[in-house]
């Protein structure tokens, strides 16, 4: 989030989320907290993520990786671009 000075953290039902404009762009739910396997990193309806008529708005994360972080970054810059 850091390469995007567009986007604002703000707290979204308890956890980290970024907005864009006063808009929910993106959110994270850790895994721990909900007793899942993963975490998710989501994207919501404003996020420029569409492919066609079929794309993902969450993915899971198991562990933060190098390839990760350039990937999420990658997806975060797409979504407010």
């Amino acid at each position: 989030m850091r390469d995007e000075p567009a986007l604002l953290p703000k707290i979204w039902y308890g956890m980290p989320a970024y907005a864009m404009n006063g808009d929910l762009i993106c959110f994270f739910q850790s895994g721990h907290k909900f007793k899942t396997r993963y975490a998710t990193i989501g994207f919501s309806d404003k996020a420029h993520l569409d492919e066609g008529t079929l794309w993902p708005v969450a993915f899971a994360l198991k562990q933060l990786t190098a390839a990760d972080e350039v990937r999420v970054a990658a997806l975060v810059k797409q979504a407010v671009s």
